[in-house]
């Protein structure tokens, strides 16, 4: 005990535990550790003895070139679907929700509810466009309305306007061809009689100054008869004056005015006219915009009942409710089944009714073993879920572009979708099934072969290394097609010879820097039927039978498809790069 402070504190040694191992788990840790050394070192050492120059032969490493049946075939997996149905889509705009659905599997007849999608957005939508349809409704009655009443208004104003300038003619032709001369006239008169009246009253006034001079007439009767002529010459001298003023002013300013007003009534007449026909157009525009916001408001209004109405889908034919999810993934995973409260977008499928009972597979080709397929070839397909039973088919349809949805997730990956139709009406199998698909390329009834291992490129030449009475020595060969395991020879070994299963890579590393990369094609040059294998021996294309097939120990049973993007087909069809060495099969 360790006094200070009034506290007291136990110092005694406490042994702390290992928090990392635990006293037993130490000698297996070391072990473990011994064991893991052990295997790194033996594999530093195969492989420095795998690698070792000079080393041409191991025991068992060697194949015999052998003559019998091969099979040429490319493996891939699919799905199996129906070959003719009907897809039942969403025609409903947007994305909308699934109230309710029938369940998979079930058989229904022509005419049954099939999905029931959610419409309340859309029955809001239709009261919205009733209300839209009814205004336009209405202006494009008064538009209407307007354009009859211009119209009419155009009629009036131009006649009203054109008998204006008939009047300014008729008035015109009635001053000129009447009034003008009866104003002539009068003034002709009037300036004849005052003449008359002053030669009458001069001849008066003579008698009147010799009865005067004679006194029987006073100065006042004198005087009166001389201012009468005075008067009739001053009237004589008005009439000459008003007709010169009437033939030199009034008659050109009446004729001048006459004229103009001929002429503003000709010009008003076409102002009418001109401003009836603007009117007319603007109010024949206006009852066409008014009529087509009437027929598009319309059509909406029809449209959103067609939309409601196809929210409750029906089934087009009779037969059994596949969802259209049932077997089909994406690049997130398997595809979310089919259920109620899902949002589904437009044109999206489903349900798939089917129509017939035949089937068919779904597979993707790689594109290097795309020129060896070919419609109509021969097809053994298999299922998971029926291991006894293999069914027959050819190939129905490929597809002339790559699948995009591929080439979105591995822009290098380029995979053609296929199908392929079953014979028969494919027994028990069921849409959504995983399948396993071997198209047959071709059949050789006798032929040589070698393990695909066997043969590398020397300087851009398929070689293989065989094994003589003086050693190892390389070899060009002439290849056919091969199905991943086996390759054809079609010249270059004989039966019987030795090949290396692992032969040297450093001499395969020397390929020709000037050739090009037709030529490091393998085999012979690709022609217009390079897809067929150059061989002098028959083929057998036929479809082998469902029963009593024999079993070829040829035959790859192993996909194709990444087989193939790690190296490069021997076949004249596709062998455009080198491959590497893969392990040695003794097998």
């Amino acid at each position: 005990m360790r006094k200070g402070y009034g506290v007291n504190i136990n110092l005694k040694r406490v042994k702390r535990p290992n928090r990392f191992l635990p006293g037993m788990a130490r000698p297996r840790l070391l072990k473990i550790l011994a064991v893991l050394l052990l295997i790194i070192i033996a594999s530093i050492l195969l492989w420095a003895i795998w690698n070792r120059p000079g080393k041409e032969d191991e025991s068992g490493s060697i194949f015999v070139v052998r003559r019998g049946p091969l099979t040429i075939s490319i493996t891939e997996s699919g799905t199996i679907q129906n070959r003719d149905q009907e897809v039942v889509k969403s025609q409903v705009e947007g994305r909308t929700t699934i109230l309710w659905i029938i369940p998979e599997g079930t058989y229904i007849k022509k005419g049954d509810l099939l999905v029931q999608l959610d419409d309340s957005s859309l029955q809001d939508r239709k009261i919205q466009q009733e209300a839209t349809k009814l205004s336009a409704e209405a202006g494009y009655i008064r538009s209407k309305e307007n354009l009859a009443i211009t119209d009419s208004q155009g009629k009036s104003d131009i006649a009203v306007a054109k008998l204006a300038l008939e009047f300014a003619n008729l008035d015109y032709d009635k001053y000129l061809k009447g009034e003008y001369r009866q104003e002539i006239q009068r003034l002709e008169k009037d300036k004849t009689i005052d003449a008359e009246e002053l030669s009458q009253a001069q001849q008066k006034l003579e008698w009147s100054q010799k009865l005067a001079a004679d006194g029987y007439i006073t100065d006042i009767e004198l005087q009166a008869d001389k201012l009468a002529v005075q008067r009739s010459k001053l009237d004589l001298e008005l009439d000459d004056r008003k007709l010169v003023v009437f033939e030199t002013y009034t008659h050109p300013r009446t004729l001048r005015q006459l004229e103009s007003d001929t002429e503003q009534a000709a010009e008003a007449l076409e102002r009418v006219k001109a401003r009836d026909r603007a009117d007319r157009i603007q109010a024949q525009a206006d009852l066409k915009a008014k009529e087509s916001e009437f027929h598009r408001q319309e059509t909406t209004l029809e449209k959103t009942k067609d939309q409601i109405i196809k929210c409750r889908i029906e089934a087009p034919v009779a037969g059994m409710v596949v969802y259209s999810t049932t077997g089909k993934g994406s690049w997130r995973g398997n595809v979310e089944p089919l259920q109620e409260g899902q949002e589904v977008r437009e044109r999206q499928g489903l349900i798939y009714l089917p129509t017939t009972t035949s089937m068919m597979s779904e597979v993707k080709i790689h594109e290097s073993s795309l020129r060896k397929v070919k419609t109509d070839m021969p097809v053994v397909i298999s299922c998971d879920a029926l291991p006894d039973e293999i069914f027959d088919g050819r190939v129905g349809k490929i597809a002339l572009l790559p699948d995009a949805q591929s080439m979105w997730l591995n822009p290098d990956l380029k995979v053609f979708s296929t199908e392929i139709y079953l014979d028969g009406d494919g027994g028990q199998l069921q849409p959504g099934m995983t399948c396993r698909a071997e198209i047959i390329v071709a059949e050789y009834t006798d032929v040589l072969y070698v393990p695909v291992q066997c043969v590398l490129k020397v300087a851009g030449k398929p070689t293989v290394y065989v094994r003589t009475a003086q050693g190892v020595e390389p070899r060009e060969v002439i290849l056919g097609l091969d199905n991943n395991r086996m390759i054809h020879i079609i010249s270059g070994l004989q039966v019987g010879e030795e090949i290396l299963l692992a032969p040297p890579l450093a001499p395969s590393t020397v390929v020709s820097e000037a050739r090009s990369p037709r030529q490091s094609r393998v085999g012979p040059t690709p022609g217009k039927d390079s897809d067929k294998p150059v061989d002098s021996e028959k083929t057998k294309p036929s479809r082998p039978g469902r029963k009593g097939r024999r079993v070829d120990p040829n035959r790859s049973s192993k996909r194709s498809g990444d087989d193939t993007k790690r190296r490069t087909d021997h076949s004249p069809a596709n062998g455009e790069k080198g491959r590497t060495r893969p392990k040695a099969n003794t097998n």
